[in-house]
């Protein structure tokens, strides 16, 4: 199986991830991919020649080892390195659709397309949570279908056209639980890698916006104090050309005028 696809699509997202989802990337990456290449796939590669039970009956090892093994460890591990990198193509759509509208108005729409906000920081809350949920599936899927997270030497079989119970012997059990707890761990790691980034992108942006609320709730407060010194400097303003202007009348004037006057 080619895996190229695969590194290109890590590559491409590895522009627009966080510090920590770079970090995610290198495990999926390293600790993954190339170890399912290098070594888990040649482990399981003969699985179904090298079972074998201690019975030459027609059919019985491959009832056996369909009832055991309904899905290869191995093919169950490549589909679930396909699915939680799929939804990282959510962010690369979400950049190329930036870029193309700004070239369909011909005019710089953003600061910076790869820039994690908006509508962009959305979508990467949205594919952080379905990596997340995807690998929580697979380990659980994994569980189910083989009976929890080890392989057994030997395995007990009466399973039709098998006359009786057969031992059947599973080829290299501990070489296989290894890479196995191995797939675990680096399951369980990237779930941590997960929540941290989306922990700390909520918790990021969330202080964000509430210093911004703060800062314009502060101008609020300095624009209405602002307008009530200036109203009460107006109104001294305006009563200190009335008390001018009455004292620049003559005296008979001023006089009349303090009998008319309300104040008095």
């Amino acid at each position: 199986m080619s895996w190229v696809f695969l590194r290109d699509l890590l590559s491409g997202v590895n522009k627009y991830s966080t510090g920590i989802g770079r970090i995610w990337i290198a495990v999926v990456f390293m600790f993954r991919l190339l170890v399912y290449v290098a070594a888990a796939e040649n482990i399981w590669k003969h699985e179904h020649g090298e079972f074998e039970c201690n019975i030459k009956q027609p059919g019985c090892e491959n009832v056996c080892f369909d009832h055991f093994f309904p899905v290869s460890h191995i093919r169950l591990w490549a589909l679930q390195l396909i699915m939680v990198s799929t939804p990282s193509l959510l962010v690369v759509f979400h950049v190329a659709y930036r870029e193309n509208r700004e070239k369909h108005h011909n005019q710089k729409l953003y600061k910076n397309p790869g820039k994690i906000d908006g509508g962009l920081l959305c979508t990467y809350l949205i594919s952080l949570i379905l990596k997340t949920g995807l690998e929580i599936v697979f380990l659980v899927l994994f569980y189910k279908l083989y009976n929890g997270f080890t392989i057994p030497r030997l395995v007990k079989c009466d399973i039709k056209p098998c006359p009786n119970t057969v031992d059947c012997y599973i080829s290299k059990p501990t070489e296989k639980m290894i890479f196995l707890y191995f797939l675990v761990a680096t399951s369980c790691l990237c779930i941590v890698l997960n929540l941290s980034e989306l922990s700390y992108l909520i918790f990021k942006y969330s202080i964000k916006c509430y210093l911004k609320r703060h800062v314009k709730k502060q101008q609020g407060s300095k624009s209405n104090r602002c307008g009530s010194e200036l109203i009460r400097y107006n109104r001294a303003a305006a009563a200190g050309r009335l008390h001018n202007s009455s004292s620049s009348l003559p005296l008979n004037m001023q006089d009349e005028h303090e009998q008319h006057s309300p104040l008095t």
